[in-house]
């Protein structure tokens, strides 16, 4: 877990830089940002925990091997002599794999608008769209949604998808349904249970 990120996290709330996210993180964050309940904090929390490696990764490295490109990306990779071809070639992984879609329309824009921040905002379309959320743009300067902004990106991924009020509780099926709206299945689901319910616990 990266204690610098979460200290930038604490700052950001009002809370005290200690690196170590407890109950007043979570208490100031919900009142900053008016969330509407301790679950859903706790939901938050959770899914950004896994996704981003403990909030440690704020930018999609591409570093991939060829049997990891068969098995993230089989519709564009179809043959281990294409995923060997392309193995740890994170320019050309991206502009393969995110070009032509997502509103990238320009050569080199797969990779300009790699995945990025806690949620891995990914594509111009939604550069465009967190750019016109916070007032600045992105479009121009997509790195800044890994160096300045990983907390509100992901703050706008809850709020554009309407998470915020879809649930009270941090029951199973509250979790599986977070998770299911945020990752489209249910990939990592025991660690965010577990991540979850341990946010929830420090909100008590």
């Amino acid at each position: 877990m990266s204690k610098e990120r979460i200290k930038e996290i604490q700052r950001l709330v009002g809370a005290n830089p200690d690196g170590v996210i407890g109950n007043e993180t979570l208490t100031k964050f919900q009142c900053k940002y008016g969330i509407p309940s301790k679950a859903m904090v706790a939901h938050f929390f959770g899914n950004l925990d896994h996704e981003s490696g403990g909030f440690s990764i704020v930018e999609e490295s591409g570093m991939y091997s060829a049997q990891r490109l068969l098995q993230i990306f089989p519709k564009y990779f179809t043959s281990t002599a294409m995923a060997k071809q392309y193995q740890y070639k994170p320019e050309a992984i991206f502009n393969i794999t995110y070009g032509g879609r997502m509103g990238n329309n320009s050569p080199g824009d797969g990779y300009k608008y790699r995945g990025r921040g806690y949620m891995q905002t990914t594509g111009k379309y939604s550069y465009d769209r967190l750019g016109k959320y916070l007032g600045v743009d992105l479009l121009r300067n997509p790195d800044l949604v890994a160096s300045k902004y990983p907390l509100e990106s992901a703050l706008f991924y809850f709020t554009d998808n309407k998470l915020w009020g879809l649930v009270s509780d941090v029951s199973e099926d509250s979790i599986k349904l977070i998770r299911k709206r945020v990752n489209g299945g249910y990939n990592g689901l025991d660690d965010v249970r577990s991540k979850v319910k341990k946010y929830y616990n420090l909100m008590k």
